[in-house]
């Protein structure tokens, strides 16, 4: 009897240390959802995704212009809610995730939706082929940044951000409309090399300001705000066309920003005669190293 209650008395502790390790995984796992979600983003964000969906249903109808103007509404409702949660200090990783749940429909599948009905259905199974790419893109870079973004830099982005991909097709299909422009057989032409560049920034490396730093507490020059306040009203005057030529404009910031990057001059190297050798850099010379001694870059 001595012996058997000996025996049980491991396998207790192992039962015991094996349903604690499971435990904890399970308490972190479960304490954001006791808590509850924050309100106000989380409408936000779900006002976003339902323009979003809305948008799609607008195209296939054929309300172009009006799934064009959701898109725009979505852009908005997408900067808005991160704006809240970081000013109410009431960010979340369920945040994060549920907007880029939203970002995948309302600038990933409403754009390619918006794009297929627009331009590309005399393509037929091409043209399905291109939208799906662009929605599939759009997916892939958000993953990429909600993985990397504990990590990435405040000040870039690593890619085209999928809202600034959205933009381009929504203000061309508003811009065509207020031109009245008829393409006839070169839309699909022009927009499928178009909708293929916007899908493989996407997942590129190219970095993308993210206004991120900008301090509106800062004290700026007069010229500054009246080239913001002409902005403003060219905007509200004729929003077809500066929306356009503004998202165009920061498509090609990306590769501008690579390319000035990789063509500006390095600074001159320090010579070896302007910095005499200290005793640290004498005594690791291979001269006065010891024969016995292993390279230090052999330890990393």
């Amino acid at each position: 009897m001595k012996q058997n209650t000996e025996t049980e008395q491991p396998r207790t502790k192992r039962i015991r240390g094996i349903s604690a390790r499971l435990t904890k995984p399970r308490q972190r796992m479960a304490a954001p959802f006791k808590r509850g979600v924050y309100l106000l983003p989380s409408v936000v964000t779900s006002l976003g995704l339902a323009i979003g969906f809305y948008s799609m249903v607008s195209s296939a109808n054929g309300h172009l212009e009006l799934a064009a103007t959701l898109v725009m509404v979505a852009f908005f409702c997408d900067g808005l809610d991160g704006r809240l949660a970081r000013v109410s200090q009431s960010t979340s990783q369920f945040g994060v995730e549920y907007d880029s749940l939203a970002d995948v429909v309302a600038f990933g599948a409403a754009p390619a939706t918006l794009l297929y009905v627009w331009a590309l259905r005399p393509l037929g199974a091409w043209g399905w082929v291109v939208c799906a790419a662009f929605v599939v893109c759009a997916a892939l870079r958000l993953a990429r940044f909600n993985v990397q973004a504990p990590s990435s830099d405040k000040r870039r982005f690593a890619g085209l951000p999928v809202p600034g991909a959205a933009m381009p097709v929504a203000a061309s299909v508003l811009a065509c409309s207020y031109f009245e422009l008829d393409l006839g057989r070169a839309l699909p032409v022009l927009m499928t090399p178009i909708a293929l560049v916007l899908a493989c920034l996407m997942v590129s490396s190219v970095p993308y300001p993210s206004f991120k730093g900008i301090n509106i507490k800062r004290r700026v020059s007069l010229e500054t705000v009246t080239a913001v306040m002409i902005g403003i009203g060219v905007l509200m005057v004729l929003p077809q066309v500066s929306v356009l030529i503004l998202s165009i404009g920061y498509v090609l910031s990306g590769p501008f920003l690579l390319l000035s990057a990789r063509f500006r001059p390095s600074p001159p190297a320090s010579r070896a005669e302007d910095h005499p050798p200290s005793q640290s850099n004498i005594s690791q010379s291979p001269a006065h190293r010891s024969t016995g001694a292993w390279p230090t870059r052999w330890l990393h």
